[in-house]
């Protein structure tokens, strides 16, 4: 699409006044009758699962928020988009949601990649942007909130448990993406912290059936353990082939997505004991605020509802932080809220204390290291107040407010 605002907006009157209704796309948020916040999420394709649990955490938020006398006097109207896993469709929504539908606030993108094309589209026309899923680090951006997990936050934990329980070669296989590409390179920095090596890294397409060669290569080399970073439809491949050779008795398995689209409803027990993962949030987490939250969202759900994990979590926490942005600065004006939230806002949520730390546009906030056994995952560790320590190595935007780039941070 090569539409400009102004061509977009004269489009938009024109069509307006041939039907004899009023111009749109006039009034800003705040002049409205209500607020909107446009939901970008995957509702088909490889990521449909985990892309409508999101949508339904952000629905709840939303009702919840309307439920309490909405904000600054107005209710918040959900407008929702199937980015259907497709990179071109991710920019031209992103765009319909910033100028056709007036957005406040825009929560979506899924993976990395569908970020770096949503993000400068919003970027372009000042649309405020939460990001809402666990990636790699170093999104520096003034207009952009990533209220989820990096990898000084979670990667750490995994390979630290790894090095000190299972020796120190490990060998990663990775989605080929900005994601896996970059959290391969952190795995590789904290097996080398340890004094450890990583004996071989592999990237591989969403949709790979076949890893016969990988699981060779893997006996030869004989790691200690192997790390997944794999995404969308080939994990559950990796998991079944690897416990079909019987490498599951012999090499341990960390991941940094396991368990993110509920993969271990589908595997057997044999295939999914004993991976290792490290989330912010885990429904296995005991605290009242946790046992309360379950309660309203299975009221309103269903009690068969698959298990709710980081990143449905991510979008439910990530449109209260908005919220609680708008809220203070009594104004749903984009600036506004930027700087309210860069005060340092936190709050009680289910996974535990989030505080925005204003200088990163992330997150500072509790991990949990787990293993799964019989389906679920069994908290071994917790780690308070974790900060986005990999991300402000990179960004301050207190000193450089107009950073707007991803840093792919040096970690040799």
């Amino acid at each position: 699409m090569h539409l400009t605002r102004r061509n977009f907006l004269k489009a938009g009157a024109t069509t307006a006044v041939a039907a004899g209704l009023p111009t749109p796309f006039i009034a800003r948020a705040d002049a409205a009758d209500e607020i909107i916040l446009a939901s970008l999420y995957d509702l088909s394709g490889p990521f449909e699962e985990v892309g409508k649990q999101m949508f339904d955490t952000l629905t709840l938020a939303v009702e919840e928020i309307n439920g309490s006398g909405g904000l600054v006097g107005k209710k918040v109207r959900v407008v929702s988009y199937d980015l259907q896993s497709n990179l071109q469709v991710s920019a031209q929504y992103a765009q319909q949601a910033a100028l056709k539908d007036r957005a406040a606030v825009v929560h979506g993108g899924i993976t990395s990649a569908s970020r770096e094309v949503i993000r400068p589209v919003l970027d372009k026309y000042k649309t405020l942007y939460f990001y809402d899923t666990p990636y790699e680090g170093g999104v520096c951006d003034r207009n952009t909130f990533c209220v989820s997990t990096t990898p000084a936050q979670t990667v750490e934990k995994l390979i630290d448990y790894a090095c000190k329980n299972w020796g120190k070669k490990g060998y990663t296989l990775a989605a080929n993406y900005n994601y896996g590409q970059i959290t391969s390179d952190w795995v590789k920095k904290f097996v080398h912290d340890h004094g450890g090596e990583v004996l071989g890294t592999e990237f591989f397409p969403f949709d790979v059936t076949n890893f016969g060669s990988t699981l060779a290569k893997i006996q030869a080399v004989q790691p200690d353990w192997v790390i997944s970073v794999l995404v969308g439809g080939t994990p559950l491949t990796f998991y079944r082939q690897f416990a079909a050779a019987g490498l599951n008795k012999k090499i341990h398995v960390c991941s940094t997505t396991f368990g993110g689209s509920n993969e271990e409803a589908v595997l057997t027990t044999n295939e999914s004991d004993g991976i290792v993962v490290c989330y912010n949030y885990l429904e296995q987490i005991k605290s009242p605020a946790n046992e309360a939250f379950l309660k309203r969202f299975h009221a309103r759900f269903g009690n068969k509802y698959p298990s709710l994990t980081e990143l449905p979590m991510s979008s439910y926490q990530g449109v209260h932080l908005w919220a609680a942005g708008v809220k203070k600065a009594g104004s749903a004006e984009r600036i506004k809220v930027i700087k309210a939230l860069e005060s340092g806002i936190s709050l009680d949520m289910p996974s535990g204390k989030i505080t925005m730390d204003g200088a990163t546009h992330h997150v500072t906030q509790d991990v949990h290291l787990a293993v799964y056994k019989d389906k679920v995952p069994i908290v071994i560790e917790t780690f308070p107040r974790q900060p986005p320590a990999d991300t402000a190595a990179v960004c301050n935007l207190f000193k450089h407010p107009n950073d707007n780039k991803q840093y792919v941070i040096k970690v040799s």
